[in-house]
């Protein structure tokens, strides 16, 4: 019988599993920062859906003050009127030579009063409508900071994908990179 040939298997198949426990170590590494990065990602799209729906939340109510505050001008406007009306009927008996009765004036002192409260109401119900339309611009800018961050975890992600299938730590490095730049806007934009 002819002799086999003699090739190294064994430490063929040594330098194969070496090849295979680093490279699954890598993969491991990878999958693992790359299901982190997915957690971030999902936590930012949660906070970026949440403050987007507030803020448009707070709009509205601006929206329905502000047709309040309209409300209470025209309203202001008509007691303004009702004054000028009983000061122009005033200024006929006076125009006639004669003494108007006093409820022209205490008609006309009463709309005036009545001003002073409806313009006090108006003004304090636009203070409203400021400090809502003020925190929903922040909530719109802390919004964008969210969704920033969830587009860069995206890329993160993605590169993640391409560095497992590449086995390239380079790559890897880089979502690693791109993911750390992820958190840290994520952590600005909680901080606002």
């Amino acid at each position: 019988m002819p002799e086999e040939p003699e090739i190294q298997t064994d430490r063929l198949r040594e330098q194969i599993d070496e090849e295979i426990e680093r490279g699954g170590a890598l993969l491991r590494r990878i999958a693992l920062t790359t299901a982190l990065l997915a957690v971030f990602a999902t936590l930012a799209a949660l906070k970026a859906g949440a403050t987007i729906n507030e803020a448009l939340m707070l709009r509205t109510e601006a929206t329905r003050v502000q047709a309040d505050v309209s409300d209470q001008w025209a309203f202001y406007q008509a007691k303004g009127l009702k004054a000028a009306l009983e000061e122009a009927a005033r200024a006929a008996w006076l125009a006639a030579g004669k003494e108007p009765p006093a409820e022209y004036d205490e008609r006309k002192e009463h709309y005036t009063a009545e001003q002073k409260e409806i313009e006090a109401r108006a003004r304090e119900r636009e203070k409203e409508r400021d400090e809502k339309l003020i925190e929903s611009d922040r909530l719109l800018h802390a919004h964008h900071g969210f969704a920033n961050a969830v587009a860069i975890f995206q890329v993160s992600i993605a590169l993640g994908a391409v560095a497992a299938l590449t086995r390239s730590r380079v790559v890897w490095l880089g979502s690693l990179l791109l993911g750390a730049g992820g958190l840290v806007l994520l952590g600005v934009t909680l901080a606002l």
